[in-house]
């Protein structure tokens, strides 16, 4: 027969070690036990909460690389060094988008995809005051844009470079930066269409690449006749769910992770994938009402 009291203080006396376990996450509500069998043996049933994204990585003995563990199912399984290190980077406040790129000049960014950008937001908000502004104090007030403390002057931020730079400047920031876009509508031929940032065909950067994906990814979306105000609107449910899905997936995307960000058009459906996981979880993202983003800038 165990005893209750023993049970408890040994587990307590092993998850407040730090050498043991890094950071305890439990409470007394989330541990209970039980007296089974002829014997009345005590089994301890324990609830382990999720933990928030600035305090992963949970590891045991010591060990950030060896001991941090993810669960699948019903398993524990080891987590790459990979995995461990977006951890870390996804712990701060400040995410890694606001960075200001201080060796990097303002005329390294490609002013073709901001003047179309401009256009595109002059399109949607006509009068807004940021359209007085030149590119240079534009880029700064959306956080494309910051003057660097070390030398006083603007410097593009990682989202601006993400965003509106040349796919070669963007990979000597993010080494396994890669855009990805394929129709595979034809089970005979490997894909139909595809789109590449590396293709040196195009700027490569992730504005032109969501305004290029999402014209393809609706070229086949039926839309019904309907008028407002006495002109006709073209843009269905449809339509906002699958600019929704594509911003979110460039905008939460690990940029330092490997694999890059794919979007797979199939005839039945649509993938979106990104390098990394939900940062609120998936239980919160089913949910809904609570927003995280990897890139806030972006």
């Amino acid at each position: 027969m165990q005893n209750e009291s023993k049970l408890r203080k040994d587990f307590w006396d092993t998850i407040i070690n730090p050498k043991k376990v890094n950071l305890n996450l439990l409470t007394d509500d989330d541990i209970e036990t039980y007296t089974i069998g002829e014997r009345k043996d005590v089994i301890m049933v324990i609830y382990v909460p999720m933990a928030k994204r600035e305090q992963k990585p949970i590891y045991i003995n010591n060990d950030i690389f060896n001991g941090t563990f993810r669960r699948n199912y019903e398993g524990d399984y080891h987590c790459t060094r990979l995995q461990v290190k977006a951890m870390l980077r996804d712990q701060t406040e400040r995410t890694m988008n606001m960075e200001i790129l201080e060796k990097v000049p303002m005329e390294d960014l490609n002013y073709d995809t901001i003047y179309g950008y401009r256009n595109s937001h002059k399109t949607l908000k006509e009068g807004h005051p940021f359209e007085r502004l030149n590119d240079h104090e534009y880029l700064r007030s959306i956080g494309a844009a910051a003057v660097s403390e070390e030398d006083g002057k603007l410097h593009p931020t990682a989202a601006g470079m993400l965003m509106f730079g040349n796919e070669y400047d963007i990979v000597r920031h993010f080494p396994e930066y890669f855009l990805d876009y394929r129709e595979e509508m034809d089970s005979a031929i490997r894909w139909t269409d595809r789109l590449q940032s590396s293709s040196g065909e195009w700027s490569g950067n992730v504005c032109d690449f969501y305004f290029r994906v999402y014209n393809k990814i609706i070229k086949d979306i039926k839309v019904p006749f309907k008028m407002v105000g006495g002109e006709r609107v073209d843009d269905t449910s449809v339509h906002k769910a699958l600019r929704e899905a594509l911003a979110n997936c460039l905008i939460n995307a690990d940029y330092h992770g490997v694999r890059g960000v794919v979007i797979r058009k199939e005839a039945d459906k649509i993938t979106f994938a990104n390098p990394d996981y939900v940062r609120t979880g998936k239980k919160q993202m089913r949910l809904g009402g609570e927003s995280d983003p990897r890139n806030k800038s972006l």
